[in-house]
């Protein structure tokens, strides 16, 4: 209803109020007229806010199963900027005695034109009695004023039971624990996963431990003949030579001294082969080894004339010097000297240092079996409590 509409109704009363309104008839005329121009605004702003509000409510299944869900959505339409009021519902509570709220999604906003906006809001509900249920249009508030919308139907409609043959329906089912807590099962989980990786790197060592092939040494045991054994079976191989020339002689005095200076070398421990005959002599004395010393001091002193001064022997002397050396052998040997040596090889520095890293890896590799071993126990043992 717009002006127009309204001055044309009002248009005859307003005339004859005022043309009688000098009377007192008119005066009463031109009152009522007036009460009726203004009820006739009030009803024209009340159908004009009407007209700028509407309420409009769906469910997206007009029937469903019993226990089953259907979707309820309301919209409400009004200017931007008005305040709706929603009814106070709540999830378990029912809309209509039957029908359950399940949930109440948030309201939507929606901005339409000529500044309207529509604000949509879904119930999810639900029915467990075979009926035809009308639902009552919903009451809101908007700017303070009272509107409410249309109203919906839900059929529910229920199984078909056969009565007939009862042995085909099975009892419940009693109610099962979950057999996976995530909680109960993540220490095995993580564990087994830390053994996975464990292995992984036993694996890699393994490998790594063939890779570095291992250093074998062989030791030696041989046959140790003493200093004094060496020096006579010598002894023995000059008597044997028979040398009587000047040349042989100079040969036979360089062979018996070499034979007495390897002798004292190996038997007093210091470098006699180097050493001059003094030299010798006087390191014997200084080790409180007087045994013999003059007669060694002849020798070595007739060795040198033979050798460097082509001094020539007689064939006494020769075999007294040949007694005299045996008889310091006799006197100055040790007895019970061991008859085998053991012979390690050295290493060098990279043989050593593979022995090294194979330690270590043979370390890491019993470490973690040891570990892995320890796990496959945990894992095994809190399994079987789980499942049982």
């Amino acid at each position: 209803m717009n002006i127009r509409v309204l001055s044309h109704i009002t248009k005859p009363f307003l005339s004859a109020a005022f043309a009688d309104g000098r009377t007192s008839t008119g005066r009463g005329m031109l009152s009522r007229a007036r009460l009726v121009l203004v009820a006739v605004f009030a009803v024209a702003c009340v159908v004009s806010v009407r007209a700028q509000v509407s309420i409009e409510a769906a469910i997206d299944s007009v029937q469903i199963l019993i226990g089953e869900q259907a979707h309820m959505t309301v919209d409400v339409t009004a200017n931007e900027g008005a305040r709706i009021s929603w009814p106070q519902l709540q999830p378990r509570q029912y809309l209509v005695p039957g029908v359950e709220i399940i949930e109440i999604t948030d309201a939507d906003t929606s901005h339409l034109d000529n500044n309207k906006v529509k604000i949509s809001r879904t119930l999810t509900i639900t029915a467990f009695d075979e009926k035809l249920y009308s639902i009552p249009g919903m009451e809101l508030k908007v700017d303070g004023k009272a509107f409410k919308g249309n109203t919906c139907a839900l059929k529910v409609l229920t199984l078909d039971v056969d009565t007939v043959h009862p042995n085909q329906f099975f009892p419940p089912k009693d109610v099962q624990d979950n057999p996976f807590l995530w909680s109960e099962w993540s220490p095995l989980f993580w564990f087994s996963l830390l053994a996975l990786l464990l292995t992984v790197a036993l694996f890699y060592l393994t490998v790594r431990l063939k890779q570095n092939k291992p250093i074998i040494t062989h030791i030696r045991i041989v046959k140790k003949v003493p200093a004094h054994q060496k020096a006579l079976n010598a002894i023995d191989r000059i008597k044997a030579e028979k040398m009587l020339t000047s040349e042989d002689q100079k040969t036979y005095y360089t062979q018996l001294t070499d034979t007495l200076r390897q002798y004292i070398q190996e038997r007093f421990g210091f470098s006699a082969m180097e050493m001059t005959s003094g030299e010798i002599i006087e390191r014997l004395r200084e080790n409180g080894d007087k045994t013999m010393i003059d007669e060694l001091r002849e020798l070595f002193s007739t060795a040198d004339l033979v050798k460097f001064a082509k001094y020539s022997t007689l064939i006494n002397e020769n075999d007294l010097n040949l007694v005299n050396a045996i008889n310091f052998i006799d006197q100055t040997k040790v007895e019970g000297q061991p008859t085998e040596e053991r012979i390690v090889p050295k290493l060098s520095e990279n043989d050593q240092r593979t022995i090294k890293v194979r330690l270590t890896i043979k370390g890491f590799i019993y470490g973690i079996v040891t570990v892995l071993l320890l796990l496959l126990a945990y894992v095994i043992y809190n399994m079987y409590q789980l499942l049982n």
